[in-house]
Formats: C-alpha cells, structure tokens, sequence
C-alpha cells in the first residue's frame, strides 16, 4: 500500500479552511471526497498545516495510504478533473510509509499579499487586501526585522490558539514591493501560531500608515501582549506559498501542533 505525497493548489475564498467543520466546506472535504472516488475507498489524509476560512494555498503538503499503486497522471490529471475548479494537484510523489507532512517539515513559507493602489482593482481583490493610502515600505522593512530569530509571539497569535506555547522561530521576515503597487510580507519559520503572520501583517501595516515608528514593533513583541499589536489583516490576502520537507521528523514537531491560518 503506498503512500503519496501531493501538493495541492486552493483558492480558499469560498471554503471555511482546510480542516472538515460542521458549519460549511472545507478544502479537505472535497479532497478526500476527490480520492474516495478515485481510490474506491475512504481515504483519510495528513496535512502539513491548517489553513483558515478564506487563506489560499499554492504548496499545500499532504499524504495518505493508497490502496493501489497508480501512475502520476491519475493524480494530476485525473483526480484535478475530479476536484472543484478551485482546488487542483500541482504535483505528485511516492513516499516512505512514515512520511508526515506535519512532522517532516523542515520550513513553512507564507506570502500576503497587499493591493497599495490608490484604486481598488478588480482583479486582486480575491487574493489581496487592498489598502489605497500609500505604505512606507523601508520603514515595513525595518520593523519586520525585530520579528526575526526566536521569541515568544504571545503579542500575534489568536486569543483562541490552542497552542501549548507561543516561542517559534523566524528565519525570514521580508517586506518587498513599491508604495502604489504590490506590497508582499514574506515570513519563514519551522511552526507558526494562529493568526499569527496575519497579526504581524496587521502591525506591520501600521508602521507603513506612520501611525507607529520600526521601533514599535519590538516593544509589541517583547509585551507578550495582543492588544498591543495591530488588527489582524484579512485571511484573503495570505496565501501558504511552500511547505519543505526534510528527510525525517523535525526536531520540534512533536510540541508544535499543525499550523491554523498562521
């Protein structure tokens, strides 16, 4: 009975996340609704972080037990055909049967993006937020900087985070693009707390209005404390861009519970 590993791509606008809910579509309900019908069987799979209600992804991990061996193309052709529009299969792999997405991750990357134009547009608004008042993007990057390495991110994550402690690490922490354009805020890290890359966007963007100097953002996070951070950016603009997966379990997997929105 192999095992596969699939990367999938999901625009989340109309689902309520990745995991099954009783209060509407999840992406993993048509994705193993997908794969029962495409395997014969039900067909339970692993992921390698919770998206929320309206977050998209371009390198969602996931894996299970097929009961059959089949060829490549029966994943990204056939079961695509099989998924709704907005969900698809970017690529397929067979795996050890030990392989776990959550645990074997050595990185997870995130992208949001922001429409800066001083115009709303048609076209991104699905996937960005759109904010028309210009963002200093030097002083975004210069705050960003005090969210690298590791800390405790009690000031971003969710009031209803379920994890056991909120010390994660930060290997990148990037804000890219032009004032009037795109504005994108790339974090990496090996585990992320609920909401918080959306709660570190929302604090970011704060500085980027002049509402606070760079320095803020250190204060905020050495305060441990919600309240004093910015709001949380809208899920739509962030979107899961790449999960990396290591040779084996990641050293801190077993304390770090799957991602929820980040």
């Amino acid at each position: 009975m192999p095992r596969v590993k699939l990367v999938l791509e999901y625009d989340g606008t109309r689902y309520v996340g990745w995991q099954v809910q009783p209060n509407g579509l999840a992406v993993q309900a048509v994705v193993e609704e997908a794969l029962e019908k495409l395997l014969g069987t039900p067909t339970p799979v692993l992921v390698a972080g919770r998206t929320d209600s309206g977050v998209h992804a371009r390198g969602q991990v996931i894996a299970f037990d097929a009961k059959q061996r089949l060829p490549e193309r029966a994943y990204t052709q056939g079961l695509s055909a099989m998924l709704p529009p907005d969900v698809s299969v970017a690529s397929f792999e067979e795996v050890p049967d030990a392989f776990d997405p959550r645990r074997w991750a050595k990185f997870k990357r995130y992208v949001y993006r922001v429409s800066n134009r001083p115009v709303r547009s048609a076209l991104l608004r699905l996937d960005h937020w759109e904010i028309f008042q210009p963002l200093d993007v030097p002083a975004m990057q210069s705050a960003a900087a005090h969210l690298l390495g590791e800390h405790d991110f009690s000031s971003f994550r969710a009031s209803n985070c379920e994890a056991a402690h909120a010390r994660r690490k930060l290997t990148r922490a990037d804000v890219s693009g032009t004032a009037g354009a795109v504005v994108s805020f790339t974090f990496e890290g090996t585990a992320f707390l609920k909401h918080m890359v959306r709660n570190m966007v929302g604090t970011l963007v704060e500085v980027g209005r002049g509402k606070q100097p760079p320095a803020w953002v250190k204060q905020v996070l050495d305060a441990r404390d919600r309240t004093l951070a910015g709001q949380t950016a809208p899920p739509h603009g962030l979107t899961l861009d790449e999960v990396v997966m290591g040779s084996g379990p990641h050293a801190s997997a077993a304390d770090s519970p799957s991602d929820d929105d980040a």
